[in-house]
C-alpha cells in the first residue's frame, strides 16, 4: 500500500529534478552565449546591441534562478520528507 509520505517524497523528488534542469537550461543558455562573445560563435547571443551588458544581465538573472530554484528544492525536500528517516 502506498502512503501519503511515500507519494509526497515521490512528489518532492521530481520537482526538485525539475528544478535542477531549469538551472542547467540557464546556464546552458550563458554559456553558449559566453562563448559565442568569444567568437566561437555557436548561436546568436552576441548579436545583442551591447553584448557585454547583456552578458552580464544574463550571468546575474541565472545567478537568480539558481539561487531561487536551490530554496525551491530545499523546501520542497523537506516538504517531501526526502533524505528523513
Amino acid at each position: 500500500m502506498v502512503t501519503i509520505k511515500e507519494i509526497k517524497s515521490t512528489i518532492a523528488v521530481s520537482i526538485a529534478a525539475a528544478f535542477g534542469f531549469i538551472i542547467a537550461l540557464i546556464w546552458k543558455d550563458i554559456i553558449v552565449g559566453l562563448m559565442n562573445m568569444a567568437g566561437l560563435n555557436v548561436n546568436d547571443f552576441s548579436q545583442a546591441s551591447d553584448p557585454a551588458i547583456a552578458a552580464i544581465i544574463a550571468v546575474i538573472s541565472a545567478l537568480v534562478i539558481t539561487v531561487v530554484s536551490v530554496l525551491g528544492i530545499v523546501y520542497i525536500s523537506k516538504w517531501g520528507g526526502v533524505g528523513q528517516k
